[in-house]
């Protein structure tokens, strides 16, 4: 599979919103369109340190609590219904959900570029334990 690199933009107005959209669409590129991604997120991207809670959960496990509303959630499922159904699944709410979440962790790679110089990398590892535990790690 090929991957195609994304990135967010930031700008000065750059926020929480704004990360979630993003979000939502690399989870729907992955899950629902089967692109392969690989997601570059550089360290002066974070312009919150809340944008580490998603990483975070990103890394973890691949679901985001808080990234869709239930009315979102509800088109997804019946979005993606007669795909878990050709998968040979039953397509009952929890089979659809973690199929969407399955296909996003498989088609959805991070790559994160920080210096591990000074006290930043540290604090922010103890904070969100993914960034270390759940990643391969290449010094450079």
């Amino acid at each position: 599979m090929n991957f195609t690199t994304v990135f967010i933009t930031i700008s000065g107005n750059y926020n929480m919103n704004d990360l979630k959209t993003d979000i939502q669409t690399y989870y729907t590129k992955a899950a629902i369109k089967d692109e392969g991604l690989l997601w570059l997120f550089t360290e002066g991207q974070i312009t919150n340190e809340r944008f580490l809670v998603y990483i975070n959960d990103l890394l973890s496990s691949g679901e985001i609590a808080d990234l869709y509303t239930n009315d979102e959630k509800d088109q997804i499922i019946n979005n993606v219904r007669s795909k878990v159904k050709a998968d040979g699944i039953s397509d009952t709410r929890e089979n659809c959900w973690q199929w969407f979440i399955d296909k996003t962790r498989k088609n959805l790679h991070m790559s994160l570029c920080f210096s591990p110089v000074g006290e930043s990398f540290r604090q922010r590892a103890r904070k969100f334990p993914a960034l270390v535990n759940n990643t391969v790690i290449d010094w450079f």
